[in-house]
């Protein structure tokens, strides 16, 4: 094999795995953005139908959609502006290396333990709260304008920063990995016209934040206490505190454990047999 057709083999590996990578970051970016996700259901929608209609020789219906499919990239940047934009800034926000270590076990648990803590107390005294848990996807555009706290993720902290008429009070708290980031974060609230009109601008901001990107948004409602969770443009609305403990750690669990977890279950089999 000659120098010649190892670098011609190599290019077109590298060809290929580019364009997988760009499809699996845009894929993956839709699922995270409901409006993108409408929008991509009815590109393809369009496409099947012109498609059937090649097929059947339906001449007018073919017609039609010829002006849609040639039309119909410019309509969608004119009328889904917004939403391109937002789904490229999030692609933008996006650590295709990944940036934050995964937490221990042992860290989880006290995240875990420190978060239920401050959510049983603000939700016992009725004090609004807004805890933004950042993954995958990077918040950076939320945390440079807020007030930086950089501190060990702690119930005391949290409580202190949401005590009524402090001067963080109203904003949210950005959480990267075991440590708070920052105070006083402000979010784009979710423009869902089905959204209960009675729910307030914390639970449209932790809808928002996960509708845009992968965060989980923790929400301690300032007029009732019920607490709630939003999680890939999902409210979980008027959870107990043994439902928001189990999704909690639930959605703080990498994914990748299971399969550890399945492996070390195996070995013990063997071993057992």
């Amino acid at each position: 094999m000659t120098l010649a057709t190892i670098w011609s083999l190599f290019t077109k590996v590298l060809d290929i795995s580019i364009v997988w990578l760009v499809f699996y970051y845009v894929l993956k970016n839709v699922k995270n953005n409901v409006k993108m996700v409408l929008i991509f259901k009815g590109v393809v929608a369009i496409l099947i139908i012109k498609l059937l209609s090649n097929i059947l020789n339906l001449y007018t219906v073919g017609l039609l959609l010829e002006y849609v499919v040639q039309w119909g990239p410019l309509a969608i940047i004119v009328v889904f502006q917004p939403e391109i934009r937002g789904f490229l800034e999030s692609i933008g926000r996006t650590n295709l290396l990944g940036r934050h270590r995964v937490l221990t076990l042992d860290e989880r648990e006290r995240v875990v333990y420190e978060l239920m803590s401050a959510v049983e107390y603000l939700k016992r005294n009725r004090i609004g709260a807004l805890i933004v848990i950042e993954r995958e996807i990077s918040l950076q555009e939320y945390i440079e304008p807020a007030t930086k706290v950089y501190a060990d993720l702690t119930d005391d902290l949290l409580n202190t920063i949401f005590f009524p008429n402090s001067p963080l009070h109203d904003g949210g708290v950005i959480v990267q990995g075991d440590r708070i980031t920052c105070a006083g974060a402000v979010f784009k609230t979710s423009m869902d016209g089905n959204i209960n009109k009675r729910l307030g601008t914390r639970h449209r901001a932790a809808l928002g934040i996960s509708e845009e990107s992968d965060a989980l948004a923790l929400v301690v409602s300032e007029e009732n206490g019920r607490i709630s969770i939003a999680s890939e443009g999902e409210l979980h609305y008027n959870l107990t505190l043994d439902e928001f403990r189990m999704m909690l750690i639930d959605e703080l669990n990498p994914k990748t454990e299971v399969f550890y977890e399945a492996d070390e279950n195996e070995s013990g089999d063997d071993k057992n047999e």
